[in-house]
């Protein structure tokens, strides 16, 4: 049974993830093609921090597939896919095409399927009408009029000749000798014409092509370089199908005359191209230039969407790029609900609990398959990671509980395993742009916008021997962004609190948090989350 193509569907964590993030997209990715739907593909918009790179190098996973974003493009289209000739062959053997696949029109392409050009019945029919005033062929391969034409040669010792060219003109029964100029510039069509067969040998003509009709006895012992092809065809058709034997690469719309699309073009500029342009249908080529179908005005109307399920994330400045022109399928968050919206109902399942990865392993459990210890690692990691070696205010007892059962799994020591991942410093082989847009999210609370990075570490101190690099690239983002703060959380795991860095009002963290802010600095004990502890302070300010 064939099968039917099916796309992807992307499961993606936010823009600059962070270990829950991708984690999430794996092990939920492997959740639903374990499950037999097989077309999900775990994805990340952005580089994996040091933290992250660590812990899928130690569970033996590659980095998801890096997604740029998800607006429709020419291969998420219905597009048509008919068959692609190659420019030698008949116009005789297009049309057929035509008639039987009811096609409008033909890619046309070299020997190795890049594309030449495109052949439409309207180009057809306009060479057919111009064979009218000018009723010439130009070195018309011999195999190509022996098909056209269900020929057969007749004198195959002393013709010699591979191409035919030539004035075509038909041979009627005639009273006056001479009438017909008969010499190497004519391709002649006779019926039962003896003596005009034999003056179109003597002057050499290029051909004769008997219509319905057998080759004179008295005429088999004269030897000629003149091509004798016999056809079933009666004269007034066989003229016509002369012109059919030329090849389509010298027929076709090619050159400056086509408008090509790619696959990996967008549709919002392929509708521009298209509206400037008064074709009916469009080439489309793949990234070797070879042809993967074609293009026209119907296939713009009801474009097919890629296909998204977000984790870790339902904000839309969080989220990948294009997801307005996407169809979400699923939201599997812990955060506030945020500005997302889908045009039908979806599967969304939102709970008040410290990592993505809790519930992606909740729903394991629902569906009674156990992950493997490599993936009961790196869930555990996860959940490790996104609540702080549980120390986070977002901790519930559903996380502690969920990571001891993947590290049991895993054949591992949670304890040991947080340790581990809090040891690698992002700082260390870094620059501080980098550091601080690793984990970095972009929030609007009651018509103000700010920025805040998180590093999560084991020795803050070491962190602030860069204070004045990062307070320096803190003000260029916070500049280039318009925002009116721009925060950096150097959370320290030993010491249960957050270093926190800030560029612009520190009124309002004063106000907020009840601190001194000094020098850009101050240190909020037992403040380890940015969901739960920073914005909310945020927001109850600002309103």
């Amino acid at each position: 049974m064939e099968e039917t193509r099916r796309e992807p569907v992307y499961i993606t964590g936010h823009r600059n993830p962070d270990t829950d993030s991708i984690v999430a997209a794996i092990a939920y990715a492997a959740l639903k093609n374990a499950l037999g739907e097989r077309q999900y593909r775990a994805a990340r918009l952005g580089p994996v921090s040091d933290e992250t790179h660590m812990i899928l190098e130690r569970f033996g996973f590659e980095e998801p597939l890096l997604l740029y974003n998800v607006r429709t493009q020419v291969r998420d289209l219905a597009y048509d896919t008919p068959p692609a000739i190659h420019k030698g062959v008949t116009l005789s053997h297009a049309w057929e095409i035509f008639k039987n696949d009811r096609v409008a029109e033909l890619p046309v392409t070299n020997e190795d399927g890049t594309l030449y050009g495109m052949l439409s019945a309207g180009d057809v029919a306009n060479f057919d009408i111009r064979s009218i005033d000018n009723p010439r062929i130009e070195d018309i391969p011999v195999f190509n009029l022996l098909s056209a034409l269900e020929a057969r040669v007749l004198n195959e010792e002393d013709a010699t000749r591979d191409t035919v060219s030539g004035t075509v003109r038909i041979a009627l029964p005639q009273t006056r000798k001479g009438l017909l100029p008969l010499d190497e510039d004519t391709v002649l069509l006779v019926g039962d014409q003896e003596q005009v067969i034999r003056d179109a040998l003597e002057g050499g003509a290029a051909c004769v092509i008997l219509c319905q009709a057998e080759y004179p006895e008295a005429l088999r012992s004269v030897h000629s370089g003149t091509l004798i092809l016999s056809t079933p065809y009666d004269a007034y058709k066989a003229a016509r199908l002369i012109y059919h034997s030329a090849q389509v690469g010298r027929v076709c719309r090619r050159g400056e005359d086509l408008v090509v699309f790619h696959l990996e073009d967008y549709l919002d500029d392929v509708r521009e191209k298209v509206l400037q342009s008064r074709y009916r249908s469009y080439p489309i080529v793949d990234a070797a230039g070879k042809v993967a179908g074609t293009l026209s005005r119907a296939h713009l109307l009801r474009p097919r969407r890629k296909q998204v399920v977000l984790v870790d994330h339902n904000e839309l400045s969080q989220s990948v790029p294009g997801l307005e022109q996407a169809q979400i399928l699923e939201i599997i968050d812990h955060h506030r609900l945020a500005d997302v919206q889908t045009g039908n109902p979806i599967y969304f399942r939102n709970e008040p609990v410290g990592s993505t990865a809790t519930i992606i392993a909740t729903m394991y459990q629902e569906k009674g398959l156990m992950p493997s210890e490599k993936l009961a690692g790196l869930i555990c990691a996860a959940i490790l990671s996104d609540t702080v070696i549980f120390k986070s205010p977002t901790c519930t007892a559903r996380d502690v509980s969920m990571a001891q059962r993947m590290a049991r799994i895993a054949g591992i020591s949670a304890e040991e395993l947080g340790r581990e991942i809090f040891s690698v410093s992002a700082s260390d082989s870094h620059p501080p742009k980098e550091v601080l847009l690793t984990d970095f999210k972009e929030f609007h609370i009651g018509g103000h916008s700010l920025g805040i990075s998180q590093v999560t570490c084991l020795d803050s101190e070491k962190m602030l021997q860069k204070k004045a690099e990062f307070l320096g690239e803190m003000e260029r983002i916070r500049e280039g962004n318009r925002y009116d703060m721009m925060l950096l959380m150097i959370t320290d795991v030993l010491r249960e609190g957050t270093l926190l860095l800030s560029v612009g009002d520190s009124q309002i963290l004063e106000q907020a948090f009840g601190v001194r802010v000094r020098e850009n600095e101050c240190f909020l004990k037992g403040v380890v989350s940015r969901k739960k502890q920073i914005v909310p302070s945020l927001s109850l300010l600002w309103g």
